[in-house]
């Protein structure tokens, strides 16, 4: 694996070649990753895994149209055939009025800001096999877990470089930490599964392995011989683990590419009221050690912190060059890149602020409702909004959870749904879309 440093030069290197095969501009990209996991159950190593990757990206522009080719072959003669066979593509290639690089004066041209995203300490084999037994000896020691699916540690580092024939130069490393548990409980069909996970930047930042696997082990003693729960309309309380999912839909709703393509069920809703005033739902990328932290986006831009939701009003659009083109504006910093092919819209560490009331208190006046802990299918419409997926979780009785519930459907429509959320205090960062629990009332459920 290449230093940023050295995958910067690469990529130049690249582009270089590229423009000398006759490219009248481009950009290139170095991505390079090597992990190292264990895995055991029931108290036996299972698995170890190590795996290492180096890819290059190159995307090239000739006379008005672009192609962009990969490579993980990092050798000089395999750069050379890169770059030749990209340009002879684009040359093939239609002409597209919206590709190009970024506009040169939005350039992150500074020293890119320090986020901390690199972890000094390097586990090796053993030390990741001791975290996945005590993960896994604390979730079977759960009175009422019966089996398991194992429990794992895991650690990386990653290089990400871009550089570009207009004047950007960047690159930085990152470290990503994980512990996770899977068990089960009751048996027959009572028996249920559940899990718990952390990943982080920093190993300190994680819950201790013997936390995560008495997690998992209590969550899977609570869903075991669920009932069924009878259709009608509900109040529908999300548990954080679930609720991230609703906000994934806003942002696919509010890709500049969807509002372009006219495929969003937010179309034309740009600065307007779709929450309640008490909902705010902000984008960080420089945050300190954050999972999806970045100092500039794929095309080379700055980043920063923006509110996307701002007391319940939309702000704007997430775009990459492409999208902003299209939609005559501006590229907001949104764009990611991977080994091959253009641009895309994503963001970087989303958060729904949390709101006044506890958890306790956001379901204390619901009589007869439902709180959620897993969402299954892919039910979502991102033109019309609808909404319907698969769900278990818990009856709520009285303000209070009482017992599980399984195979169920819950629908709506996003736009209404987004209407009528509301948020409890009880907000934890540690995901790249965190949420705290949440609470939607209407919504149509079926069950029996």
């Amino acid at each position: 694996m290449l230093t940023p440093l050295q995958a910067q030069e690469r990529c130049h290197a690249l582009i270089e070649r590229a423009m000398r095969a006759g490219a009248d501009a481009g950009d290139a990209v170095y991505l390079a990753d090597a992990s190292e996991s264990v895995s055991v159950r029931l108290g036996a190593l299972e698995d170890v895994e190590r795996s290492e990757s180096e890819h290059m990206g190159l995307r090239v522009f000739v006379g008005g149209a672009s192609a962009s080719i990969g490579s993980t072959d990092l050798g000089d003669s395999a750069l050379d055939e890169l770059a030749s066979r990209a340009v002879d593509m684009a040359r093939a290639a239609p002409a597209d009025k919206y590709a190009g690089l970024a506009p040169d004066g939005l350039l992150l041209r500074s020293t890119p800001p320090e986020l901390d995203l690199v972890d000094a300490v390097e586990p090796d084999p053993l030390a990741l096999r001791r975290m996945a037994e005590e993960a896994e000896d604390a979730a079977r020691a759960v009175p009422g877990v019966t089996n398991s699916e194992g429990g794992s540690a895991s650690a990386g580092r990653g290089v990400v470089a871009l550089a570009t024939s207009h004047g950007f130069s960047g690159g930085y490393a990152a470290t990503s930490h994980g512990r996770s548990a899977s068990v089960l409980a009751g048996t027959g069909s009572s028996m249920q599964r559940d899990y718990s996970w952390r990943s982080a930047r920093h190993a300190a930042d994680l819950l201790s392995p013997a936390e995560i696997g008495r997690e998992a082990g209590e969550r899977a003693v609570a869903r075991v011989d669920p009932g069924r729960v009878k259709s009608g309309t509900y109040s529908v309380v999300f548990d954080p683990r679930v609720g991230g999912s609703l906000i994934g839909h806003l942002l696919g709703a509010i890709s500049g590419a969807s509002i372009a393509r006219r495929a969003s069920f937010l179309l034309d809703k740009d600065g307007a009221q779709i929450f309640g005033t008490g909902i705010t739902i902000t984008d960080d990328p420089l945050r300190l050690r954050g999972p999806r932290s970045r100092p500039f986006d794929g095309e080379g831009l700055a980043t920063a912190p923006r509110a996307l939701v701002e007391a319940g009003r939309l702000t704007g659009w997430l775009m990459d060059s492409a999208a902003a083109h299209q939609l005559n504006a501006v590229p907001t910093g949104h764009a990611s890149r991977g080994g091959s092919g253009a641009p895309h819209v994503t963001a970087a560490n989303v958060v729904l602020q949390p709101g006044s009331v506890s958890r306790e208190g956001l379901m204390a006046d619901i009589a007869d409702g439902i709180y959620l802990t897993e969402l299954i299918g892919h039910g979502v419409n991102g033109v019309t909004g609808d909404y319907s997926r698969g769900a278990s979780g818990f009856r709520i009785v009285g303000g209070a959870i009482a017992g599980p519930i399984a195979e169920f459907t819950v629908a709506g429509n996003l736009l209404d749904m987004f209407a009528r959320l509301v948020a409890a205090d009880d907000l934890e960062i540690y995901r790249g879309i965190d949420v705290p629990t949440l609470r939607i009332d209407g919504l149509s459920v079926a069950g029996d």
